[in-house]
């Protein structure tokens, strides 16, 4: 729950109307709730796409306070009725798999480039005084050069993911600077917590870590486990959403999230094993496919948004890791088998 200072700072979310494309989806839905929490009239557009991370689970708490439209954000047709009044729009639809990227290339083309395209022409003929606040991702650097990686560092995706990713990115800066509709790109690094993907790594392979630990199989740590990786819990996350969002100076701006306390995959391993109290790691060897457009060591500068918009990520990993096991241990069900959880929760509702 947000504190009091948190719900003034935000306060001007209270009666507006907000509409998040992949609403169902890990962020999403954590941002649903706060939105509620704050006062917003909250509308979630998602496909349900079975690969995508869409559960209705993750809005079980607020499914009579939001309106849910289960429909493709390729839909121009439907898409412009959507927007049509919302006062923000937060774009969080997407493909993330890496690996899938490379696997049907064409796909990932079709929902992190075109139908970025659509949402933006949707927002500029039926309601461009929206704000669009649109979830990037810090794959596109690739390979990093120097860290910590700043903005300005050069853009070079070792993947489709990356490459349509970074297209999706510069529509939202040309409709800004174009057409004059406001738009913000914040560069997520690695999001975890409550209402993540787990039943795969196509999100996050620390969502697969956990599932392991609850189930007591090892926790699989791929080739030696040094690679340096920055983490952020999903609250913070949604605190940088909500703050690009209210602020007018970070229209047609790029802001790089990132952590305080970079850390090895190994020692991540432990960390999280050390909070289970029980278990065990594996070094096993990088999988082809995986190991072909892994970018090694990476950890974000995030100076920019703390100067223009006083963002800090405040929830350290071991924190954020004491706060996400017990609600995988509580709710596994709903998160192990996603379309047998969607489809029975469906029923229920029905």
């Amino acid at each position: 729950m947000y504190s009091e200072k948190r719900n003034k700072q935000f306060s001007e979310f209270s009666s507006k109307r907000v509409l998040i494309t992949g609403g169902l989806g890990f962020i999403g839905s954590n941002l649903a709730i706060s939105l509620v929490e704050l006062g917003a009239h909250v509308m979630i557009v998602d496909s349900l796409i079975p690969e995508y991370g869409g559960n209705l689970w993750n809005i079980h708490e607020i499914r009579e306070q939001v309106q849910v439209n289960i429909s493709d954000v390729r839909d121009e047709y439907s898409l412009k009725h959507l927007v049509k009044g919302q006062d923000y729009v937060f774009n969080l639809a997407g493909q993330t798999s890496h690996v899938d990227s490379m696997k049907n290339p064409y796909q990932d083309l079709e929902i992190n480039a075109r139908a970025q395209l659509c949402i933006l022409e949707a927002c500029r003929q039926a309601n461009p005084d929206t704000k669009i606040v649109f979830a990037s991702t810090r794959q596109m650097y690739g390979k990093p050069e120097y860290l910590p990686v700043d903005e300005r560092h050069v853009l070079c995706p070792v993947d489709v993911n990356g490459i349509n990713k970074m297209a999706g990115e510069w529509y939202h800066l040309v409709y800004d600077s174009v057409y004059k509709v406001r738009a913000v790109v914040l560069r997520l690094t690695n999001t975890y917590g409550p209402r993540m993907r787990v039943k795969d790594a196509r999100q996050t392979f620390l969502g697969v870590w956990v599932r392991n630990i609850i189930q007591g199989k090892p926790i699989q740590v791929f080739g030696d486990g040094k690679q340096i990786r920055d983490f952020n819990y999903v609250d913070d996350v949604v605190h940088a959403l909500l703050l690009a969002a209210l602020s007018e100076k970070a229209n047609g701006e790029i802001f790089n999230l990132g952590a305080e306390d970079p850390i090895s995959l190994s020692d991540t391993a432990d960390l999280l094993l050390s909070i289970h109290g029980s278990g065990a790691k594996e070094f096993v060897q990088f999988p082809s496919d995986r190991k072909t457009i892994d970018i090694g060591d990476y950890y974000g500068d995030y100076r920019k948004i703390r100067a223009r918009l006083g963002w800090k990520p405040t929830t350290s990993l071991d924190e954020g890791l004491r706060k996400t096991l017990p609600y995988y241990q509580e709710f596994a069900q709903s998160y192990w088998d996603v379309e047998e959880a969607n489809a029975s929760y469906s029923l229920c509702q029905s």
